[in-house]
Parts: structure tokens; C-alpha cells; sequence
């Protein structure tokens, strides 16, 4: 087991406050757990205690937005395993979003970002939240300004980079927080490094339908986050009024296809699919049971799977087991 050791400190955040720097405070160790790899971090933005601590801070502060109402937080939850409750989030200005925001926890092993994979990185991402009319409409000099008229934060980006505040310091800072937030403890995990009783005989069932031929679930829901990092149309609509991925490449077998989301945590991020019109796991196996809808895209992986009432039950206990119960109770992810 390999484990990265990182020392969280506990700052103010809030302008006018005189609270002092206590860096002893908040002493952890960030587990990657077995059978998971190294983390990806890029060369340019090397995880440190600093950078994750103002980072932390920085995905709570609801100023980054033009409004001061939207943090990084109010869409990715970490009672519901750092994704949203509602079908697509709500922005600055009361601004409905057109997608369901996805879980967080260990998006710094995605390839790809956001359901079309418009963004290669987290700083892509990030950027594209902290801009995005939709989101939360802010800008790199509105941020920049805010940032650098809090004494606290001028301190913990002095300490983390040894510079002033700015708005690309914002993007790197938040992103090595995320990349902390890694998820590898529910009782699946526990069952696969030995403990035989993790899983009731259900999840087990379960378990053994999900990875095998009858139920076809790993065939894109697979790998240690339960993701194929691949592009589906499941058949959830005959018209998608929401082209995704085609969006991007203009590549007419790209329209209606969709990233892959990772399960882990799924019984705690619904409502589910790329635009959260689906609101419990139930709804998600009959889907997929019935094999889709008729759309001229829809994957071939997707047919009708003649599963019985029992058998998508087991499924769904099984999906339960992925749930990581200490990720929603972490006070190291948790608001400062």
C-alpha cells in the first residue's frame, strides 16, 4: 500500500478575520489504496501540503463566483459523494445548468472531464467552471482582486507559491485538493483485499452479474473507478436535444454519446445519466434491462438483458457495496 503524506493546515478564509495559521492542526496521511496506481499529477503542479490546504479552501469560498453564491462546493456535495442532489445545478443568477454534475472523487485518474470530455485536465476544467455563464460567471481579474484583498489568502499563496494571488494559482491550487479526494474504502474494496465479509450474499450475487456475461455492467463500468473513460449513447432518448460528445469532435458517431461515469458512490450521487432525469438505481436497471431506446447511435453493448426482478436487485445491493462511508465524513474534504 503506498501512501503520499500530506499536512493539511487550518487558515481563515474570510476577509477581516484575525484567526491565526495553525499548521499542526490537521496532520493526515492521503491513502491510495490498494489496487489503485500512483495518482497522475503533472510536472508542472506537484502536490503539496500548501497547495492542497489553499486549495480546500478555495473549493468552499462561494467569492470565486461573480455573485458570491457559487463555490466549487454547492455543486460537487460531499454528503452525496462530492456530486449534486438536483438533475443539473443551479448557478449565479439562478442560472439552471443542461447536465448533471458528476462525482468529484478521483477525477484526477479521468482522462477526460465533463460528460462530452471537453477538457483534457483538471486545470481545463476547473477554469471552465470558475467561467462558465451557467456556473459560476466570474473572471480572472474579478478573482485575482478578491483574493489579493484577503490578508489570509495572501499568506497561503505566498506560502504555497511563493507569489501573490492570482487567478491560474486558483485553478492549480483547487485541482491538487481534488486530486486528494480519492475514494477507495467501501466494502467492495474491502472484500477484494481479503475481508469475506464485507459483502452480504446479495451484493455477491450481485457482484458476480455485474462482472459477468448476463448483465454486460463491467463491458464499460469497469477498471479500479468502475469506468471505461469511453463515449456511450445508452438509448436514453430516440432525439438527444443534448448532442455531448459530438459537441466537441463534430464526429457524427460521436452524437448523443456521453463519458462513462465511475459508480463508485452511485447510491450516494443520484439523480443519475448525463442530464439527471433518472432518479433512483431502479430506474437505472430497468433502463438497461430493456436495453435503451431506439437511437441511431445507441451502442451496440446496449440490448435488452432479460434480468429478473431478483437479479437487478442483487445488482443494486451490489452497487451499495461501492459506497465509501468515511469519504462523506472526511473532515479533511470537509468546508474549513
Amino acid at each position: 500500500m503506498r501512501y503520499l503524506l500530506l499536512v493539511l493546515g487550518i487558515f481563515s478564509v474570510f476577509i477581516g478575520c484575525n484567526k491565526t495559521v495553525a499548521p499542526d492542526s490537521e496532520r493526515r496521511l492521503i491513502e491510495i489504496p490498494e489496487g489503485f496506481p500512483a495518482m497522475p499529477v503533472p510536472a508542472d503542479n506537484p502536490l503539496t501540503e500548501q497547495k492542497i490546504v489553499l486549495g480546500r479552501h478555495l473549493f468552499y469560498d462561494a467569492r470565486l463566483s461573480l455573485d458570491n453564491s457559487v463555490a466549487c462546493a454547492s455543486c460537487h456535495r460531499q454528503e452525496h459523494g462530492f456530486a449534486d442532489a438536483a438533475s443539473t445545478s443551479i448557478g449565479v443568477n439562478k442560472e439552471i445548468g443542461v447536465r448533471n454534475s458528476p462525482a468529484i472523487a478521483n477525477s484526477g485518474y479521468a482522462k477526460a472531464l465533463f460528460f462530452d470530455g471537453r477538457a483534457a485536465s483538471l486545470d481545463e476544467q476547473i477554469l471552465a467552471a470558475l467561467t462558465n455563464s451557467a456556473e459560476m460567471r466570474s473572471s480572472e481579474k474579478l478573482i485575482t482582486e478578491r483574493l489579493r484583498a484577503d490578508e489570509n489568502y495572501r499568506n497561503m499563496f505566498r506560502s504555497a507559491f511563493n507569489d501573490t494571488a492570482n487567478a491560474r494559482y486558483v485553478v492549480k491550487a483547487i485541482a491538487c485538493f481534488v486530486r486528494s479526494v480519492v475514494s477507495g474504502n467501501s466494502p467492495y474494496d474491502r472484500f477484494n483485499r481479503g475481508d469475506s465479509t464485507a459483502l452480504s450474499p446479495a451484493q455477491r450475487r450481485g457482484m458476480t452479474l455485474f462482472f459477468g456475461e448476463r448483465a454486460r455492467c463491467s463491458l464499460c463500468h469497469s477498471s479500479f473507478n468502475f469506468t471505461d473513460e469511453q463515449y456511450h449513447s445508452t438509448g436514453l432518448y430516440t432525439h438527444y436535444y443534448d448532442d455531448g460528445r459530438y459537441d466537441v469532435t463534430r464526429n457524427e458517431k460521436d452524437r448523443g454519446t456521453f463519458r462513462t461515469p465511475t459508480l463508485r458512490n452511485i447510491a450516494l450521487t443520484a439523480p443519475y445519466m448525463h442530464d439527471g432525469e433518472t432518479f433512483t438505481l431502479e430506474e437505472v436497471m430497468q433502463h438497461y434491462n430493456k436495453g435503451g431506446r431506439n437511437f441511431f447511435n445507441k451502442s451496440p453493448l446496449i440490448v435488452p438483458l432479460h434480468l429478473t426482478e431478483a437479479e437487478m436487485s442483487d445488482i443494486i445491493a451490489f452497487l451499495h457495496s461501492l459506497t465509501d462511508e468515511k469519504l462523506i465524513i472526511n473532515p479533511n474534504f470537509s468546508k474549513p
